[in-house]
């Protein structure tokens, strides 16, 4: 008997960046792609959420090696006609021996894959970051143009309250990635030009549980992992998703805040027009003690002119 065991990599990721239905279409590709490759003979089966499973009786080891050359030949032609996210399965095998139990060779079978899910899992994880990277710009509601003031007006506040020099690049990255989560997030709750109902703020506040984890499986992001988790806290305890309030929000989140919402109420979006100046100071003076850190609120005003 033999068996091989595949596992999709980076699944979880995929559904925390993409959204389900994306990973829903890399489990149907991945089933497809493995039925093919075997004998009439053989028994494919899906045994875990992103893990398949195949019983070849009465096949050599030479028969087993080839049928996983077939599913991961399958796999490259398949990511040659697809955009975006590419497929990866890592793959083991095992060939019973005289004695041995089905259960022992599924073992040895999932040991052999683990093994080579290390060499797979950097690159898989590396590949789903840089889509989530992309997708964010296609999605991002700044310009070029605006994205440059956010950094400059983030790095300034920064400096003025003191942050050390080495905390800047840090700072940068906020200000580009704080709403990667939202790449998880669909298109018609994201743009919806009215408020949103109780059910989709509750899908809409999960993008800062989703950015998290996607930054703490990329190397670039992880030091900001923190920071993309707790950037819609208020100082007064009135934000998401822990309910933090005052100096317990790092002092990066409520600088962001700050910066953010001023430019988010002075930009175009495709479902608003723009704040003047004077109504998004007078916004986020209002909010000042209840949303804002009132000493940041108050750096930020002397700094762009109240």
């Amino acid at each position: 008997m033999g068996i091989i065991v595949g596992d999709i990599d980076g699944l979880k990721l995929i559904n925390d960046a993409m959204g389900h239905h994306i990973g829903d279409t890399m489990l149907i590709a991945a089933a497809k792609i493995i039925k093919e490759a075997f004998r009439r003979e053989d028994t494919v089966a899906r045994i875990g959420g992103d893990e398949f499973a195949v019983l070849m009786p009465g096949a050599t080891a030479q028969a087993v090696e080839a049928a996983c050359r077939r599913v991961q030949s399958g796999i490259a032609a398949y990511n040659k006609t697809q955009p975006g996210v590419h497929l990866s399965l890592s793959v083991g095998h095992a060939i019973g021996r005289r004695g041995e139990s089905i259960r022992d060779i599924l073992h040895r079978a999932d040991n052999n894959m683990y093994r080579e899910k290390l060499n797979h899992s950097h690159g898989a994880r590396s590949a789903i970051i840089q889509t989530a990277m992309k997708r964010l710009a296609e999605r991002d509601f700044f310009t070029t143009e605006q994205a440059n003031r956010k950094d400059r007006l983030v790095c300034g506040l920064a400096r003025a309250l003191e942050l050390p020099e080495a905390a800047m690049e840090g700072m940068r990255l906020l200000a580009k990635f704080h709403d990667i989560g939202t790449v998880g997030i669909p298109d018609n709750i994201l743009r919806k030009p009215g408020p949103l109902t109780a059910e989709e703020q509750v899908v809409m506040r999960r993008h800062c549980e989703i950015g998290c984890r996607i930054a703490q499986s990329s190397g670039e992001l992880l030091p900001i992992a923190e920071w993309i988790l707790k950037h819609h806290e208020w100082w007064n305890g009135g934000g998401y998703p822990m309910g933090l309030s005052g100096e317990q929000i790092p002092r990066e989140c409520r600088i962001l805040a700050v910066v953010d919402a001023y430019e988010a109420m002075t930009s175009e979006r495709p479902y608003r027009k723009a704040m003047t100046h004077e109504k998004a100071v007078a916004e986020i003076t209002r909010c000042a003690g209840t949303q804002f850190d009132p000493a940041v609120v108050r750096e930020f005003l002397g700094q762009i002119g109240n």
